[in-house]
């Protein structure tokens, strides 16, 4: 072969070569740029209405934000069922942090004017409409979820941080309540299920049949939460265990829960039975009357229930 032919041919070689090399390093550094569905969604184009979703590494964050007073609406209920679906199918997720853009209200309770709408919305997630069951699915989730509580919790929000695996809650501002009784009904999203196994028969009852408010501190002498922390400490508390949690491999994390769920968390036709009860008891003249008589001293408003406790004593 001609000498300057042969070169000729070694430089179409590199050529060659190096095209090949800057696809693969370009193709390489596009993908490191690609985020997850979750964070495409949540940034410029948002997937959720009434949550602010954000991963750090293998810890997501979810800030509850559905205002006037968060209540557990079927927006919020579409949301969460997204959320866990979209965290679970993401196995580079580990743990979970809900925490509210309100500092007053974490999850007031359920929208008692739709409750037919947001039990179709839990349905998308369980395939049966009730916030029971979508509790409880996140209970048994692989994921570890974790509650930082700031403000009002009160019925299905205290059920929803009961389903959580943690829960801590700013001592200052904290407050929780399971006051369905005071309205003739059963909780109907597990909250029986769970107080009784935290804090007792006695205090279980306490809590549930005196429909009172209960701050942090008492919560947590009672078992309701893990811990009760100063506020300005409560956030890095939190990230601090979430990630230190996120750091252990996930088979661990998934096969503890499972095993403490074997003992602690009660079986489905419990959770089942409760929601029946609750959805058969608010249909009936008595539940509605004490709504009726509720709304009309404030209920399901951001000022009405800042002292809820005392609203419900005063119902006839």
């Amino acid at each position: 072969m001609d000498p300057t032919g042969k070169l000729e041919g070694i430089k179409q070689d590199c050529r060659h070569l190096m095209g090949t090399a800057a696809i693969a390093i370009a193709a390489a550094g596009a993908a490191s740029l690609i985020p997850t569905q979750l964070n495409a969604e949540t940034a410029g184009n948002p997937a959720f209405e009434t949550l602010n979703a954000r991963k750090e590494g293998a810890v997501l964050f979810a800030e509850i934000a559905a205002p006037p007073m968060n209540l557990l609406g079927p927006e919020l209920v579409r949301d969460l069922v997204s959320l866990i679906q979209r965290a679970e199918a993401d196995h580079a997720i580990k743990v979970v942090v809900f925490k509210s853009a309100d500092p007053d209200y974490f999850i007031s309770h359920v929208d008692v004017t739709k409750i037919k709408e947001y039990r179709e919305e839990a349905a998308k997630l369980t395939g049966e409409a009730s916030i029971a069951l979508l509790f409880r699915h996140l209970s048994a989730s692989r994921l570890v979820t974790i509650a930082q509580i700031e403000g009002r919790v009160r019925a299905a929000g205290s059920e929803f941080v009961l389903a959580c695996d943690m829960r801590f809650a700013a001592r200052e501002s904290a407050i929780f309540s399971q006051p369905e009784p005071a309205f003739g009904l059963v909780p109907g999203g597990g909250g029986a299920q769970h107080l009784v196994r935290l804090m007792g028969r006695a205090r279980a009852l306490e809590v549930m049949l005196g429909a009172q408010d209960y701050d942090a501190e008492l919560a947590e002498r009672y078992g309701w939460i893990n811990r009760a922390l100063p506020i300005n400490t409560l956030g890095d508390f939190v990230r601090s265990l979430a990630h230190r949690i996120a750091k252990f491999p996930a088979a661990g994390l998934a096969t503890v829960k499972d095993r403490v769920n074997a003992i602690a968390l009660a079986p489905v036709e419990d959770f089942r039975r409760d929601s029946d009860l609750f959805g058969e008891g608010s249909r009936n003249p008595e539940a509605q009357g004490r709504f009726q008589a509720a709304f009309k001293r404030g209920f399901q408003t951001r000022e009405g229930e800042m002292n809820l406790a005392r609203l419900l004593g005063d119902l006839d």
